[in-house]
């Protein structure tokens, strides 16, 4: 018996083989990709599911990593994907994808599924830095990466602290304060 890989996508079968595997239930859909229905969907199959978009140099963050460390349910429509200043990484999907060029430290990424995801620490600290607004949803993920990497506000403004001229610094330490003393009432 064969084994299956944890992700499978059209570089491994035509879409019309994994589409009956689905309807068969013997596959699920994972973003792009389709996993066998034994095994459960972890960090690893949402980043493997994704890693034609990180070709490269390119790595997930904000929203994209959010989802492959599993605070949230759904993939953005959009992937959000950053490369280190002076990498020209280009994408190889530009509709489905968004990618900003950042200055990132190797401790502030890690690889997941083949491919660069930023740490749960950066990913809070960027989408609070980042999000263009910062509602009930945001919070959510916030709470739930923070939860589930036991990640403190202290270690976030350390973090935030340890870096010079960053910016949107004020507004993401207000954003994760308002997030803490929610968790708090």
């Amino acid at each position: 018996m064969t084994k299956l890989a944890p992700v499978l996508t059209r570089a491994d079968l035509p879409l019309a083989e994994l589409s009956a595997a689905r309807l068969d239930g013997e596959l699920y859909c994972v973003d792009d990709g389709y996993s066998p229905v034994d095994i459960p969907c972890g960090p690893h199959e949402r980043a493997a599911s994704i890693a034609a978009y990180c070709q490269g140099r390119l790595m997930a963050e904000q929203r994209t990593a959010a989802w492959v460390w599993g605070a949230l349910d759904l993939p953005p429509a959009r992937h959000e994907l950053c490369a280190s200043l002076g990498a020209r990484a280009r994408p190889a999907y530009p509709i489905r994808t968004v990618v900003r060029e950042v200055v990132i430290d190797r401790e502030e990424y890690a690889m997941v599924g083949g491919i660069a995801v930023t740490t749960p620490l950066r990913t809070i600290v960027d989408l609070a830095r980042f999000s263009p607004s910062f509602g009930e949803t945001e919070a959510g993920i916030v709470a739930r990466l923070a939860a589930a990497n036991s990640i403190t506000l202290d270690r976030c403004r350390a973090e935030m602290d340890s870096r010079t001229n960053l910016p949107n610094k004020r507004r993401a330490v207000k954003r994760l304060e308002a997030v803490w003393a929610a968790s708090r009432s």
